[in-house]
Protein backbone atom coordinates (compact mmCIF):
# COMPACT_ATOMS: atom_id res chain seq x y z
CA UNK A 1 0.00 0.00 0.00
CA UNK A 2 1.72 3.35 -0.93
CA UNK A 3 0.81 6.66 1.11
CA UNK A 4 1.57 9.99 1.77
CA UNK A 5 2.89 11.34 5.62
CA UNK A 6 1.82 14.23 7.22
CA UNK A 7 3.91 13.96 9.69
CA UNK A 8 7.45 12.87 10.39
CA UNK A 9 7.61 8.76 11.55
CA UNK A 10 10.34 7.78 12.64
CA UNK A 11 11.92 4.80 10.68
CA UNK A 12 9.67 5.40 7.52
CA UNK A 13 10.23 9.61 6.40
CA UNK A 14 9.57 12.40 6.37
CA UNK A 15 6.22 14.90 5.61
CA UNK A 16 5.61 14.57 2.19
CA UNK A 17 7.27 11.19 1.59
CA UNK A 18 5.72 8.85 -0.54
CA UNK A 19 6.40 5.49 1.21
CA UNK A 20 5.15 1.93 0.66
CA UNK A 21 4.12 0.05 3.75
CA UNK A 22 1.87 -3.20 4.84
CA UNK A 23 -1.78 -2.74 3.95
CA UNK A 24 -2.93 -3.36 7.89
CA UNK A 25 -0.18 -0.79 8.77
CA UNK A 26 -1.30 1.43 6.81
CA UNK A 27 -5.19 1.47 7.44
CA UNK A 28 -4.65 0.18 10.66
CA UNK A 29 -2.48 2.44 12.11
CA UNK A 30 -0.91 5.55 10.19
CA UNK A 31 -4.11 6.91 8.67
CA UNK A 32 -6.06 6.42 11.62
CA UNK A 33 -3.57 8.13 13.99
CA UNK A 34 -3.79 11.24 11.41
CA UNK A 35 0.16 10.20 10.26
CA UNK A 36 -0.74 9.30 6.48
CA UNK A 37 -3.31 9.81 3.81
CA UNK A 38 -3.84 6.97 1.47
CA UNK A 39 -1.61 7.75 -1.88
CA UNK A 40 -4.23 7.63 -3.93
CA UNK A 41 -4.39 9.99 -7.52
CA UNK A 42 -6.01 13.49 -6.35
CA UNK A 43 -3.89 12.96 -2.99
CA UNK A 44 -0.43 13.12 -5.10
CA UNK A 45 -2.29 15.65 -7.24
CA UNK A 46 -2.37 17.35 -3.96
CA UNK A 47 1.12 16.93 -2.59
CA UNK A 48 2.54 18.45 -5.83
CA UNK A 49 0.73 21.55 -5.68
CA UNK A 50 1.50 22.10 -1.73
CA UNK A 51 5.04 20.97 -3.23
CA UNK A 52 5.18 23.81 -5.34
CA UNK A 53 3.19 26.53 -3.25
CA UNK A 54 5.84 25.97 -0.87
CA UNK A 55 8.89 26.31 -3.55
CA UNK A 56 7.53 29.76 -4.61
CA UNK A 57 6.74 30.87 -1.07
CA UNK A 58 10.63 29.98 -0.31
CA UNK A 59 12.07 31.72 -3.32
CA UNK A 60 10.34 35.08 -2.57
CA UNK A 61 11.44 34.50 0.74
CA UNK A 62 14.90 34.24 0.03
CA UNK A 63 14.92 37.00 -2.27
CA UNK A 64 13.12 39.31 0.47
CA UNK A 65 16.17 37.65 2.71
CA UNK A 66 19.19 38.43 0.21
CA UNK A 67 17.97 42.12 -0.52
CA UNK A 68 17.82 42.63 3.14
CA UNK A 69 21.22 41.36 3.16
CA UNK A 70 22.51 43.60 1.05
CA UNK A 71 21.22 46.62 2.74
CA UNK A 72 22.64 45.35 6.18
CA UNK A 73 26.24 45.49 4.93
CA UNK A 74 25.92 48.57 3.28
CA UNK A 75 25.72 49.58 6.66
CA UNK A 76 28.67 50.83 9.05
CA UNK A 77 27.97 51.51 12.64
CA UNK A 78 30.55 53.73 14.15
CA UNK A 79 30.65 54.37 17.80
CA UNK A 80 32.75 56.73 19.82
CA UNK A 81 33.43 56.16 23.15
CA UNK A 82 35.04 56.59 26.20
CA UNK A 83 38.51 53.99 26.41
CA UNK A 84 41.92 53.87 28.44
CA UNK A 85 45.19 54.43 27.36
CA UNK A 86 45.25 50.66 26.60
CA UNK A 87 42.24 51.00 24.16
CA UNK A 88 40.00 49.47 26.09
CA UNK A 89 36.61 50.82 26.59
CA UNK A 90 34.83 52.04 29.75
CA UNK A 91 31.83 50.46 28.68
CA UNK A 92 31.01 48.09 25.96
CA UNK A 93 29.02 48.15 22.34
CA UNK A 94 26.00 45.53 22.70
CA UNK A 95 23.71 43.98 20.28
CA UNK A 96 21.16 46.32 21.13
CA UNK A 97 23.25 49.18 20.70
CA UNK A 98 24.32 47.79 16.96
CA UNK A 99 20.00 47.28 16.14
CA UNK A 100 19.61 50.90 17.02
CA UNK A 101 22.07 51.64 14.92
CA UNK A 102 21.05 49.51 11.88
CA UNK A 103 17.71 51.50 12.62
CA UNK A 104 18.68 54.67 12.53
CA UNK A 105 19.99 53.87 9.17
CA UNK A 106 16.57 52.71 8.04
CA UNK A 107 17.23 48.96 8.32
CA UNK A 108 15.26 46.75 11.36
CA UNK A 109 17.06 43.81 12.44
CA UNK A 110 15.90 42.00 15.68
CA UNK A 111 18.58 42.70 17.98
CA UNK A 112 18.31 38.74 19.14
CA UNK A 113 19.27 37.77 15.65
CA UNK A 114 22.66 39.99 15.80
CA UNK A 115 25.10 37.50 16.69
CA UNK A 116 27.79 38.53 19.04
CA UNK A 117 29.11 36.51 21.82
CA UNK A 118 30.23 39.03 24.20
CA UNK A 119 29.90 42.60 24.08
CA UNK A 120 32.77 44.82 22.39
CA UNK A 121 34.88 45.88 24.53
CA UNK A 122 37.77 47.06 22.94
CA UNK A 123 38.60 50.34 19.91
CA UNK A 124 38.99 48.76 16.44
CA UNK A 125 36.58 47.45 13.79
CA UNK A 126 34.46 44.51 13.65
CA UNK A 127 32.54 41.95 12.03
CA UNK A 128 29.81 40.95 13.40
CA UNK A 129 27.27 38.36 12.01
CA UNK A 130 23.33 38.76 11.31
CA UNK A 131 21.64 35.43 11.09
CA UNK A 132 18.62 36.38 8.55
CA UNK A 133 15.89 33.79 7.50
CA UNK A 134 16.18 30.75 5.26
CA UNK A 135 19.99 30.42 6.15
CA UNK A 136 21.41 33.74 4.98
CA UNK A 137 23.81 35.16 7.22
CA UNK A 138 25.26 39.07 6.36
CA UNK A 139 28.05 40.60 7.72
CA UNK A 140 27.41 44.32 9.90
CA UNK A 141 30.65 46.41 10.17
CA UNK A 142 31.42 47.89 13.53
CA UNK A 143 33.79 50.75 14.23
CA UNK A 144 34.80 51.50 17.74
CA UNK A 145 36.66 54.44 18.44
CA UNK A 146 38.03 56.48 21.16
CA UNK A 147 36.48 60.07 22.28
CA UNK A 148 38.69 62.60 22.85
Amino acid sequence: MNIILVENVDGLGTIGDMVKVKPGYGRNFLVPQGLAVEANPRNVKELDHQKRQLERKMLKVLQATEFLKGEIEKVTCEFTLRASEEGRLFGSVTSMEIAERLAAAGVEVDRKKIQLDEPIKALGEFSVPVKLQAGVTASIKVKVAAAE
